[in-house]
């Protein structure tokens, strides 16, 4: 576009552009770039996550005017972090529905987050020549966690408090460097001012990185190219509309849909998404049962699944350091994923062993969720809308046949199968489905 005319007849639009060409990209984007012409509604979740950043920042704003990152308590024996909230909740005008919008917005923004990675898995939108855009959705991922997890901490309550202890003690697993790397990171020994004082500071700074991660992982998006269903490349201008008008009203309409929902979780069941014992101030005790905001969860079960020492030719790996190795993987396996899938075809709906390898992934995560949000030692369990749906028994002696820790192991075993073992073996044996001559093939017929 350098160099290029304008393209706005009216003199202010025109004379604006000329010394600015800002709106010369949105038009360009809007208008003259190709979009192909069959991406179905899998592929709104990008954009609702785009919107949904823009409401997390902008109540994040208003919120950071009232908060108070302090540990010192009133003379009720309240720290003031958590009084702050309270006062956000009760006194200030709008202050309730503006908190809520934003807590509530993090798991939405998660849900749409965690939808968009699942259909670039499932439809390849990782491979040749999207490697690049796909990492930067990775870091965006490991951005958004670190952004929750240090805005789940300000609140400062039980279980804010028991995050904040135990995550911060996970570095500690770094070999030599581990404890100075802690205390570098509290400000001090101990969980108090200092490094909640540091949580804010991040929580407030990272999201603009994000929003700059977030605009290159669009200008890349512009460079190579959306991918499609049916992961084949643009053979001409028929196969391609323009974002304006076809994509538009269907990202307005999807967003229609997403922001109901969303508003309805504001208005009426605030606190479903959350752990009620967060809304009590904490007494500085760790609770028996520590359980992380949902989107954490399956990164947190394969954290906690590794309770044994691992001695390596003399080498002892406690512990602690195989589940930070074992978490850490878990994130890093996820940028290799353009090179671990070797099948030449980048859409699952022509690999079908791959749909059962991917559908068994989808799964794993959602056992490992609920792996997760349960005691180690207790027989594991599917919460139904009857009750608890037991899938394991105690066997007396304190030995639990199917606790949450062997359906952990199996799982968390299942999780770096499916990218290490799996993708690869696979790419090379499957027989995949015959693809379309080009886009509009199927679309046409």
């Amino acid at each position: 576009m350098a160099g290029s005319r304008s393209p706005f007849k009216n003199p202010f639009l025109k004379g604006f552009d000329e010394r600015l060409p800002i709106l010369r990209a949105v038009h360009h984007s809007m208008t003259a770039h190709a979009y192909p012409k069959n991406l179905n509604y899998w592929w709104n979740f990008g954009s609702i996550a785009g919107i949904m950043l823009l409401v997390m920042i902008v109540t994040g704003l208003f919120l950071a005017m009232h908060y108070k990152p302090s540990v010192q308590e009133d003379t009720y024996g309240i720290n003031q972090a958590f009084r702050s909230v309270e006062h956000i909740m009760r006194d200030v005008k709008g202050g309730m529905f503006l908190r809520y919008m934003h807590s509530v917005g993090a798991s939405f923004f998660f849900i749409a987050v965690i939808f968009h990675m699942f259909r670039g898995l499932y439809y390849g939108s990782y491979k040749a020549p999207r490697e690049v855009l796909w990492i930067l959705g990775c870091v965006i991922l490991i951005l958004m966690m670190g952004i929750a997890f240090l805005g789940y901490s300000l609140v400062w309550g039980v279980m804010s408090f028991a995050a904040a202890e135990v995550i911060t003690q996970v570095f500690t697993a770094i070999p030599i460097l581990g404890d100075d790397i802690l205390i570098l990171l509290r400000g001090g020994e101990d969980v108090d001012d200092a490094l909640l004082n540091r949580f804010f500071a991040l929580h407030f700074l990272l999201p603009f990185v994000l929003a700059g991660v977030v605009i290159l992982h669009i200008l890349t998006l512009q460079t190579v190219g959306s991918n499609n269903p049916l992961g084949i490349d643009l053979k001409s201008k028929k196969d391609t509309v323009s974002f304006h008008p076809y994509y538009t009203f269907k990202d307005i309409f999807g967003l229609a849909l997403f922001f109901t929902i969303y508003l309805a979780v504001v208005a009426w069941a605030p606190e479903r998404l959350a752990e009620a014992i967060n809304n009590q101030p904490t007494d500085y005790n760790l609770p028996s049962h520590i359980v992380p905001e949902w989107y954490l969860l399956p990164f947190y079960a394969i954290l906690k699944v590794f309770t044994w020492d691992l001695n390596l030719f003399g080498l002892v790996i406690t512990g602690k350091q195989l589940g930070a190795l074992a978490m850490a993987g878990s994130l890093g396996v996820l940028f290799m994923m353009p090179w671990l899938d070797t099948s030449p075809v980048r859409s699952g709906r022509f690999r079908p062993v791959f749909k059962f390898f991917f559908w068994g992934f989808v799964l794993c995560c959602l056992i490992l969720a609920l792996v997760g949000a349960q005691t180690s030692g207790e027989a594991f369990f599917i919460p139904t809308p009857f009750g608890r749906l037991p899938l394991g028994i105690d066997a007396g002696n304190g030995f639990v046949w199917g606790s949450t820790q062997q359906w952990g192991v199996l799982f968390t075993g299942y999780y770096f199968a499916y990218f290490i073992v799996i993708l690869p073996v696979l790419g090379l044996f499957e027989k995949p489905k015959q693809l379309p001559a080009s886009i509009s093939e199927p679309v046409l017929a």
